[in-house]
């Protein structure tokens, strides 16, 4: 091939290429896709749904909650996305019966034994906590990075990279037809973890994704089905009281 050619390639090329989104670009576009402002200042959330849990070794799971449930009041900023920001509950019970708690008041992390010793209770947050980064990843102090294109089951993908203002960086896949978000990845205590969602509900406001795959180490470990969910909802801060383990 001439160099003559060759340049002329590369001349044709290069306004593709120029149209590309950039990081700063694709991430606004997937928080107007989640909802806009309504979903970045939301409040509160409360959810319902089952929880699949997967064991260590086999294809079966290991046991279904079939009343899963999540209360979250949401910080107005985000300083690190591995943070027990804000405050939340999660509750599994399996047939009425109780199968374990997650919360936080904002001060005090407890499950349904009791008050969680405190470094307990930060591995226990960086290892689940990193989603949310993305409702503040527009606001200074946060850097964003393209990364090369990739497929979430089957659906072509923008990767992201959104490093907080603490220095902890978390991936996300955003959807090139619908903007969604359809991937969360960071480093946790217990190794690489991976978000997938799918089945997405759109409202104003609101996008909400009814099924969540948590995977550490590359292997599937919890599927969230969600089929209720209220934004918004005025919360009692009682609900987030340690008095409330093992209830």
């Amino acid at each position: 091939m001439s160099k003559f050619l060759l340049a002329l390639l590369l001349f044709i090329a290069a306004p593709a290429f120029a149209q590309e989104p950039d990081a700063r670009a694709i991430i606004a576009r997937a928080y107007a896709a989640s909802g806009g402002d309504a979903w970045a200042k939301a409040t509160s959330l409360a959810l319902e749904g089952r929880l699949v849990m997967y064991g260590a070794e086999g294809a079966a799971p290991r046991v279904v909650a079939d009343e899963y449930r999540m209360w979250r009041v949401f910080e107005a900023d985000r300083a690190d996305a591995h943070d027990a920001a804000g405050q939340v509950r999660i509750d599994a019970r399996v047939g009425g019966k109780l199968l374990f708690q997650a919360a936080s008041d904002g001060a005090t992390s407890w499950n349904q034994r009791g008050v969680i010793p405190k470094a307990e209770a930060d591995a226990l947050w960086a290892a689940n906590f990193g989603f949310g980064v993305i409702r503040h990843a527009l606001k200074d102090g946060f850097k964003l990075a393209r990364l090369p294109d990739d497929s979430i089951d089957g659906h072509p993908v923008h990767m992201v990279r959104v490093t907080d203002r603490a220095g902890t960086a978390t991936l996300f896949g955003i959807d090139k037809v619908k903007g969604w978000i359809r991937l969360a990845g960071f480093v946790t205590p217990r190794g690489w973890h991976t978000r997938l969602y799918d089945d997405f509900v759109v409202a104003p406001g609101w996008t909400q994704p009814k099924k969540v795959t948590l995977y550490y180490n590359g292997v599937k470990q919890n599927e969230v089905l969600w089929d209720r969910w209220r934004v918004n909802p005025r919360l009692d801060v009682t609900l987030f009281a340690p008095a409330n383990a093992g209830k």
